[in-house]
C-alpha cells in the first residue's frame, strides 16, 4: 500500500537508468513517495545486479549495490529492441510525469525512449538526461564512469598532492552529485509545470557536477589565482595512539583563535607567519607541525576529541565503514534502515540523507527481486492492459516477467 501522504505521492516516474547516477536520483524520488517504474533490460537487467556482495547463494543478480539504490522501485522488464516495446513506451509516457535516463548521448534515441519520442505522447513531460559530459560538446559521446570523470574534472590532479602519481578515488562523487543535482532540477521543473503547464528537457553533466563540488581552486584559477592541492592547508590529520584524528583550522575566522587559546599560545596569530589566511597557507607546514606537537600530550583520539570538542574546535576520529555503520549517532538518526528480502529476511541499506517533518526518510519498499518482477502489475494497473495482451507480450519476448 502506497503512502498517499508522502510528498511525491501520485507522481509517476519512468526510470531508464542503470549503475549509479541515475538510480540514485530516482531512488530519492521513490523515497519521497513517487511511483518509480524501473525499465530493466530484458534479459539481464541493471548491470549492477551483478555487483559486489551477492545476497543469495547460487545467484548473481542480487548485489547489495543494486539493492541499496533501487529500493522502493518497480521493475518492468522490456526488450527495447523489439517493435512491440515501442508501443508500451509510448503508453507509459502518456501516464508518466517524469522520465530519467543516463545512457550515453544518442543511445536513448536508438532505443525509442528519448525526449523527442516521448514528448509526443506527453507534451508536459519532465525529461532528465544524466551523462558523463553532457548532451552537447566535443566529449558528449565519450563513455564515462566516476573514475573517468574524476580524472577529467581536475580533482584527481588536485588530490595527487605529494603522491608520485594521481590515484583513483574510492568515493563515487561524480555519480551521486549528478544524481542529486538531477533530483533538484526535476523537482524545480515540476514546480514550473504546476505554475505554467510546461514540461522540461534537463541535461545534467557528471563532469560539471564534480567541478561544482570544488570549493577553492576553480574560483581562484578562473580569476588568475593558483590551485590548492592536497594536502589542504587547514585540514590536517594526526596519528594519536592507535588511531587518527582529523581537525579543521580553516573555514571560519573563529577556529584558530580558539585553538590558540586552548594551546596556551595567545600570540600565535601575531606571528607574521600565521597572521593572515594567505600567510597561514604559505606557512602551513610550520603551523601543522606546531599543532601536532601540542597534540602529542594526548594518549588517545578519544581524549583529544573531548578537549577539542569542549573548545568548539571542529574535529572527528577517522572511522572505518564498520565503525560508521555501528556508530551511535547514525543509529540514533536511523541512517541504516532494513528492507525486506525474499531469502535473507531483511537487508540493511542507507537512508536518504535528509529528514522530513522530524522523521528520517526511509525506502518505500524493497528493491526488485527479479528483472521484470512487477511487469504484470505495471502493465495491468498503470496501463490497463488485459491479461491476454500481457501474456502475449511475454511470450513474444518483448516483456520479461518471472
Amino acid at each position: 500500500m502506497r503512502d498517499q501522504a508522502a510528498p511525491l505521492a501520485g507522481l509517476v516516474v519512468l526510470d531508464f537508468t542503470r549503475v549509479l547516477a541515475g538510480p540514485y536520483c530516482t531512488r530519492l524520488l521513490a523515497d519521497l513517495g513517487a511511483r518509480v517504474i524501473k525499465i530493466e533490460r530484458a534479459p539481464g537487467g541493471d548491470d549492477m545486479r551483478k555487483g559486489h556482495l551477492q545476497l543469495e547463494p547460487g545467484r548473481d543478480d542480487q548485489s547489495t549495490y543494486f539493492t541499496r539504490i533501487n529500493v522502493g522501485k518497480e521493475s518492468l522488464g522490456l526488450d527495447l529492441g523489439r517493435t512491440e516495446s515501442r508501443g508500451i513506451l509510448l503508453d507509459l509516457a502518456r501516464v508518466a510525469d517524469v522520465a530519467v535516463e543516463n545512457f550515453a548521448p544518442g543511445v536513448a534515441a536508438r532505443l525509442g525512449c528519448d525526449y523527442s519520442t516521448l514528448v509526443i505522447a506527453r507534451p508536459d513531460l519532465v525529461y532528465c538526461s544524466i551523462s558523463g559530459f553532457g548532451q552537447t560538446g566535443p566529449w558528449r559521446e565519450r563513455p564515462a564512469f566516476a573514475h573517468i570523470v574524476q580524472a577529467a574534472s581536475g580533482l584527481m590532479h588536485l588530490e595527487q598532492g605529494e603522491l608520485p602519481a594521481p590515484r583513483a578515488a574510492s568515493l563515487q562523487a561524480a555519480d551521486v552529485l549528478a544524481g542529486t543535482h538531477a533530483f533538484g532540477a526535476i523537482l524545480a521543473a515540476l514546480w514550473r509545470r504546476a505554475r505554467t503547464g510546461a514540461g522540461a528537457q534537463l541535461d545534467v553533466s557528471m563532469l560539471e557536477a564534480l567541478v561544482a563540488a570544488d570549493d577553492v581552486s576553480f574560483g581562484a584559477v578562473l580569476n588568475g589565482g593558483d590551485q590548492i592541492t592536497a594536502p589542504r592547508p587547514g585540514m590536517p590529520v594526526y596519528r594519536i595512539g592507535d588511531g587518527f584524528l582529523a581537525l579543521q583550522t580553516a573555514g571560519s575566522v573563529e577556529i584558530l583563535p580558539r585553538l590558540a587559546t586552548l594551546m596556551e599560545q595567545p600570540g600565535l596569530l601575531e606571528d607574521p607567519r600565521f597572521a593572515t589566511p594567505d600567510a597561514r597557507r604559505e606557512n602551513w607546514p610550520a603551523l601543522r607541525d606546531l599543532i601536532g606537537g601540542w597534540l602529542e600530550r594526548f594518549t588517545s583520539v578519544d581524549e583529544a576529541l573531548g578537549v577539542l570538542t569542549a573548545a568548539r574546535i571542529p574535529c572527528a576520529p577517522v572511522l572505518t565503514p564498520h565503525e560508521v555503520t555501528a556508530h551511535p549517532h547514525l543509529l540514533a538518526r536511523e541512517a541504516f534502515p532494513a528492507v525486506p528480502h525474499p531469502t535473507r529476511g531483511s537487508v540493511r541499506v542507507t537512508a536518504s540523507p535528509f529528514h522530513w517533518d522530524g522523521r528520517p526518510v526511509h525506502p518505500a519498499g524493497p528493491a526488485p527481486y527479479r528483472v521484470g518482477e512487477h511487469s504484470r502489475l505495471v502493465l495491468s494497473e498503470v496501463l490497463g492492459y488485459d491479461r491476454e495482451r500481457i501474456e502475449a507480450l511475454i511470450r513474444c519476448g518483448a516483456v520479461e516477467a518471472p
